[in-house]
């Protein structure tokens, strides 16, 4: 694309902008600032809490309500809260499930086994489809039935108390972890949306400035913007929970990115046009002007909604115009995630019914644990073995803390001191914005509190905690093992399918959706091709050539609109010859069109010029692709 200077339409709005929220500077104490500080003490706090209520209340698995907080444990509020709610959804789901799994198929061990198979597969097939904690709710149904229905395999009669169980200590994990939050003034999570979201913002109005070096740079800069926009959906969502404004803040920092990504194409739409247009034939050049005067007031258009969404997200209301942020999900690749998910069960399934191993449904149900948790990862196998590595971690640490800090004491003061330095100390690393120390941190927390499992008096039986151990390791190396015999679904997999599902797409509209939101979904999928192909850097190639689909998807999609809109007037002859010009992705014939439109709305006075523009555009776009480009060689 050819670099050129920011439109004069558009400059007026910069002086609209309002000053994006300064960050202050973090206190930092012993590497860890103060709000990871504050952050791992409300952990254990919230830890305490539940886990009091759950002796109290005598409970049968009064970790369970310590393990909610630790899966729950988020610095900010809103992300919390969110993943509670759809944590006890999930639990409901899975405590329904297992319910009808044991009572259908509890006759049949190995038709019970297969059953739990497919269910597997089918959760794993849902996160594939989802994203955020919606993902996390599916993995949490195999989760469930995992822990209740697969560890009481042999007595099927235990699984509604089990399930009744499971979820009263849930219930009360997520009290304890809402009333530590309101007590201590856990920070909102909408400024620091709001901040990120105005450098995007200001990061575009660079890239428009300055335009671009080269086509590999144009395609991979704004691949690279692209893919921070539409990460932060999940986050986004969050904030419904957040506070009473909350859905309101959500529904306008959606309607933001929306529009980002909407204003990204517009500038490289701008960029794509020719400098100079063709001097000998004013025709071009009349055209190439009236496409570049539309397409700055379509920027100053989707910068001044952008600046009001970013103000009614500040003041917590709802923007002008609200859009929803679609979410694009392969079904072939999910499709495989889910039939590898239940082949890796069955795998283990299989090899505990030929080892004839006593008691090892705990390790059955780990095993569809860790299945679960690995499908809502990037890389399932880094994640496994990362649990693997947790795994043992956690064994160290409980054998730790039951033999060596409690040895034999069963009162709370002591239970909470001795917690405090595990818990304190993996909070602070789950608060870490690594990929890999920060996963690690909360897996760890958790299979600590699962294994070392404090009760109302503690046992101290040293056979029950070594058998725990080892079926814990077992169960993860088992995962690990199957995934080497049939490796997850592989990242050239997974972009090869995509890149081919967005040529499909090219040119297909979206009825049920508007451009705008139309558009937001294509970026969702070059965020996936994106992380597919290793990062924006690691296949430049790949990266442009997704990004010309998405340039063309687009743009097309505005031709559409903008014919639509004129065939019932009087440049219906028109606009009929131009639809058929781009549907031949016939470049010089769309010129041709283009010009016809512009003399016909002249002559019948009839503003025309937004379909001349986009027509324009599209020869530029659809001739880009290749060698022989007509429009660009006239112009």
């Amino acid at each position: 694309m050819v670099s050129t200077a920011v439109p004069r339409q558009i400059a007026p709005m910069q002086a609209k902008a309002t000053i994006a929220p300064v960050e202050p500077r973090p206190l930092v104490f012993a590497w860890f600032s103060a709000s990871s500080w504050a952050f791992a003490v409300r952990t254990w706090l919230a830890c305490l809490l539940a886990l009091y209520a759950s002796f109290w209340l005598e409970l049968d698995s009064p970790s369970s309500a310590a393990i909610t907080v630790a899966i729950l444990a988020f610095p900010t509020r809103g992300q919390g809260m969110e993943k509670a709610g759809f944590r006890l959804l999930a639990t409901i789901i899975g405590v329904a499930a297992s319910i009808a799994i044991a009572g259908s198929f509890s006759q049949t061990d190995e038709l019970l086994l297969a059953v739990f198979s497919i269910w597997v597969g089918l959760c794993v097939f849902a996160v594939g489809m989802l994203d955020g904690n919606r993902a996390y709710a599916a993995a949490l149904c195999c989760i469930t039935v995992a822990l209740i229905a697969i560890q009481q395999i042999d007595s099927p009669q235990q699984v509604f108390p089990a399930g009744m169980a499971r979820g009263a200590a849930l219930a009360i994990g997520v009290l304890a972890s809402s009333l530590i939050n309101d007590v201590l003034a856990t920070p909102d999570y909408h400024p620091v949306l709001l901040t990120r979201l105005h450098k995007l913002h200001q990061q575009i109005m660079d890239y428009l400035q300055h335009g671009a070096s080269g086509e590999a740079a144009a395609g991979a800069t704004a691949a690279a913007l692209l893919r921070d926009i539409v990460s932060l959906r999940p986050e986004v969502a969050s904030l419904v929970t957040e506070s009473s404004n909350g859905a309101a803040r959500s529904a306008a920092a959606r309607s933001a990115m929306v529009d980002l990504v909407s204003e990204l194409h517009l500038a490289r739409a701008l960029a794509a046009l020719p400098v100079h247009a063709g001097r000998q034939n004013g025709d071009l050049s009349r055209l190439v002007q009236i496409c570049r005067s539309w397409l700055s007031a379509e920027l100053a258009r989707k910068e001044e909604d952008v600046l009001s969404s970013l103000n009614a997200m500040q003041a917590g209301r709802h923007p002008p115009r609200q859009w929803r942020a679609p979410l694009y999900r392969s079904r072939r690749i999910a499709a495989e995630g889910g039939v590898r998910a239940a082949i890796y069960f069955a795998f283990a399934a299989i090899f505990f019914v030929v080892t004839g191993w006593p008691t090892t449904e705990l390790c059955l149900s780990l095993v569809a644990v860790i299945i679960g948790l690995s499908s809502t990862a990037p890389d399932p196998r880094i994640f496994t073995t990362v649990a693997v590595v947790a795994t043992a971690i956690a064994c160290l640490l409980a054998g730790i803390l039951k033999y060596v800090v409690f040895n034999g004491v069963s009162e709370f003061q002591l239970l909470a001191i001795g917690l405090a330095p595990v818990v304190i100390g993996l909070s602070l690393l789950i608060s870490l914005p690594h990929r890999l120390l920060s996963p690690l941190g909360r897996l760890t927390l958790v299979f600590t509190l699962a294994i070392l499992t404090p009760t109302n008096p503690q046992s101290y039986d040293p056979n029950v905690f070594v058998i725990t151990c080892l079926l814990s390791c077992l169960s993860s190396i088992l995962v690990f093992a199957a995934q080497l015999i049939l490796p997850p679904l592989s990242s050239e997999r997974r972009l090869d399918l995509l890149l081919s599902e967005t040529h499909r797409d090219v040119g297909h509209p979206n009825a049920h959706l508007e451009s705008e939101e139309a558009t937001f979904r294509d970026a969702t999928r070059i965020d996936q091709i994106v992380a597919a192909g290793g990062g924006v850097t690691s296949r430049p190639g790949t990266i442009d050539q997704a990004m010309h689909c998405f340039d063309r998807s687009t743009t097309l999609r505005r031709c559409s609109a903008e014919l639509k809109r004129l065939t019932p007037g009087p440049l219906a002859e028109a606009a009929n010859a131009a639809r058929t010009a781009v549907t031949r992705r016939d470049a010089r014939a769309i010129l041709a069109a283009a010009e016809a439109s512009r003399l016909a709305a002249a002559q019948h006075q009839v503003p025309a010029n937004s379909a001349c523009a986009v027509l324009v555009l599209a020869s530029v776009i659809l001739g880009s692709s290749g060698s022989a480009s007509v429009e660009k060689r006239q112009l």
